[in-house]
């Protein structure tokens, strides 16, 4: 689903990447933020916001994984508690939202619902392969996927 897809691997995809790229000013606000060496976390907690020139993440808590190379070697983004993530043009929101670049899958789970101008999908997860460029929305146990789509 193109329009789902759009919005989420902006949002990872460019606030992942911006500690990498110098030149790209990624601003973050949190109430607390902790740098824990020894697991390799960069840990924003409480009412996390993340503004990037494409895209805006909203979190409680925003935990970024590091390797070796530090903060430009990302192993995991993770953003948990009323996540929102938006665009000009669209609107995502669950409880959960992690993206893994060595896999290059992107999930979003717990009570999604992505929103454009063309429409809505509400799922209990959305599960983007940035790879094969495929996304898959899944029901929860004994739920449906359900979406409104307006047609031109």
């Amino acid at each position: 689903m193109n329009f789902a897809r759009f919005a989420l691997i902006a949002v990872f995809a460019t606030v992942l990447a911006a500690p990498a790229l110098a030149q790209t000013a990624v601003q973050i606000s949190a109430d607390t933020f902790t740098i824990e060496e020894g697991t390799k976390e960069a840990v924003f907690v409480g009412n996390v916001v993340i503004k990037h020139p494409t895209v805006n993440v909203w979190a409680e808590k925003v935990i970024a994984t590091y390797g070796e190379g530090g903060t430009s070697d990302i192993k995991s983004f993770e953003a948990t508690g009323n996540v929102k993530l938006e665009t000009d043009e669209q609107t995502a929101t669950g409880d959960r939202a992690v993206f893994t670049p060595a896999d290059q899958l992107l999930r979003l789970t717990g009570n999604v619902k992505v929103s454009n101008a063309a429409g809505n999908v509400n799922a209990e997860e959305l599960v983007v392969n940035l790879a094969t460029n495929v996304s898959t929305f899944s029901a929860g146990q004994g739920g449906r996927v359900t979406g409104v789509f307006t047609t031109q």
